[in-house]
């Protein structure tokens, strides 16, 4: 569908300013359908030139009203139509059979519009769309309908929406919700049940009725603040811990004078627990993280001393090599616990892995690692063997793609470094594309030995990447030469599903 702000810059004349001031009214409508009890249609004029007594205007915005039926079943937005006579000369609350085209409105519906003014300009019109329904008025209604004939009238000013504030956000009460309407002196006129109920959580028992909202509680002191300062104040008051309130004011103004305030008011206690239990879950996640980080960090240290201490190189490079595959668990971890979610942003893994593995190289070679690309977030049952995974390739890459890689000297049958060599390079070109992750890891060291599959290696770190890329993400893998010949580089290319 269409945004406003692409149906305005397609279809007409419409400067940027105007376009963010239809923004801001299309943020606040939800109340004037509401209240209305009625479908919106906001139409802007089309700029090709057309007939006489024809206003072809583009539908750039619709609403249904949250509180009862809607009249119109499609989407009219981006639609073209047909309004025979000026819209511009109809005032707010004026009703006229205005003949539309398109089947989307029978000829029982009555169309009533508003014009939306903005630096004493009309650019837009609001039509409300009426009947087709057979329901008895409640007089609740009839005092709703009061509240929006001034609000229309606000917006005809140019008065609605206000400059400097957003009168929805999110969260914000609904007229459902609850409705009280005071007058110049912030005095209740009107207060539904609802809004008596939310009254009674503050512990307001006092009928509210012809008193000034303030003398009821001295915490609803938002209510004449938002008429002192014309402009809409939401507020969250409590009269206990356990109990909380959400208060927005709006303010009624006529022909540049406040004449009362809309006052909607939801009793969110219930949301605040839940809100409180969410928040508490979260901390004892990031706790569970932070202790297992801590725990793997401990193992990682005891492996470390305990390869210190071996005799044997080889038992000593075991020990190292578990040390640094219980690191990369940890890595998984540390972010899970500054961000406790199903979702883990794995670039921060990634970058933690490369520099791990540039702090092991212990050849005088430099060699560089880029990394093209990222693969975003990625669920965190699949982030931790991912880890695993990518840090014995890349480490793999810089340990032994290189250790036997020159520019062309042979020293007893075999290749050593020259610190005049190029430097080795590690390129990671990631993806996250069609309902899968999508790694490649290229160097440019010796290639692999002649006849090498990673299905029969018995090399333990390649063993460990397959089984964690086929056995336990369901994905493939696949290692081979670049070119065949010392310098020819090894490419390792794998796909893991995102759907387990």
């Amino acid at each position: 569908m269409a945004t406003l702000t692409e149906l305005a810059t397609l279809r007409t004349d419409l400067e940027p300013e105007v376009i963010d001031h239809l923004q801001r009214f299309l943020g606040s409508w939800s109340l004037l359908a509401d209240l209305a009890f009625s479908d919106l249609l906001l139409i802007v004029p089309v700029a090709a030139t057309t007939p006489e007594h024809t206003s072809p205007s583009v539908v750039v915005g619709q609403i249904r009203p949250n509180n009862c039926p809607t009249r119109l079943t499609q989407d009219l937005v981006g639609r073209i139509l047909d309004l025979d006579g000026d819209a511009a000369a109809v005032g707010p609350g004026h009703s006229e059979r205005w003949r539309l085209s398109g089947e989307v409105f029978a000829p029982a519906l009555r169309i009533e519009s508003i014009p939306v003014r903005f630096n004493d300009a009309h650019v837009a019109t609001v039509l409300r769309v009426t009947g087709g329904l057979q329901h008895t008025v409640s007089v609740y209604e009839q005092l709703y309908a009061d509240v929006y004939n001034r609000l229309g009238r606000m917006v005809a000013e140019g008065a609605f929406p206000f400059a400097n504030a957003d009168v929805y956000v999110e969260g914000s009460p609904r007229v459902g919700d609850g409705v009280i309407v005071v007058d110049h002196e912030a005095r209740v006129e009107f207060a539904s049940p609802n809004a008596v109920n939310a009254l009674h959580r503050l512990g307001i028992f006092q009928p509210p009725d012809g008193r000034v909202l303030t003398e009821l509680a001295s915490t609803l002191d938002g209510v004449t603040e938002a008429m002192d300062l014309v402009e809409p104040v939401v507020d969250e008051v409590s009269q206990t811990a356990s109990v909380a309130v959400l208060v927005q004011a709006v303010p009624l103004v006529a022909s540049g004078v406040v004449t009362g305030a809309l006052v909607l008011i939801r009793d969110v206690t219930d949301v605040r627990r839940l809100d409180r239990l969410v928040l508490s879950k979260d901390t004892a996640i990031r706790e569970v993280h932070h202790r297992v980080k801590n725990n793997l960090q401990t193992i990682s240290s005891l492996l470390s001393l305990q390869a210190r201490r071996v005799g044997s190189d080889e038992s000593r490079s075991a020990l190292l090599e578990a040390e640094r595959r219980v690191r990369s668990i940890a890595l998984v971890h540390e972010v899970l616990s500054r961000e406790p979610s199903d979702q883990v942003p794995f670039d921060d893994i990634l970058t933690s892995l490369v520099a791990m593995a540039k702090d092991s190289v212990i050849t005088d070679q430099r060699i560089e690692i880029t990394v093209n690309g990222d693969l975003g977030e990625v669920d965190a049952e699949i982030a931790t063997p991912l880890a695993v995974a990518m840090a014995e390739l890349i480490q793999n890459a810089v340990e032994h793609a290189f250790a036997l890689t020159t520019s062309g000297t042979e020293v007893e049958g075999q290749w050593v470094i020259r610190h005049e060599d190029l430097a080795g390079e590690v390129v990671l070109d990631l993806e996250q594309n069609g309902g899968e992750l999508r790694v490649t890891i290229t160097d440019n060291g010796r290639g692999l030995p002649q006849g090498f599959s990673i299905e029969t290696t018995t090399s333990l770190g390649l063993s460990i990447v397959r089984n964690l890329i086929v056995g336990q993400l369901g994905g493939q893998i696949e290692m081979r030469s670049v070119a065949e010949g010392p310098g020819g580089g090894t490419v390792t290319t794998f796909t893991v599903p995102l759907e387990q």
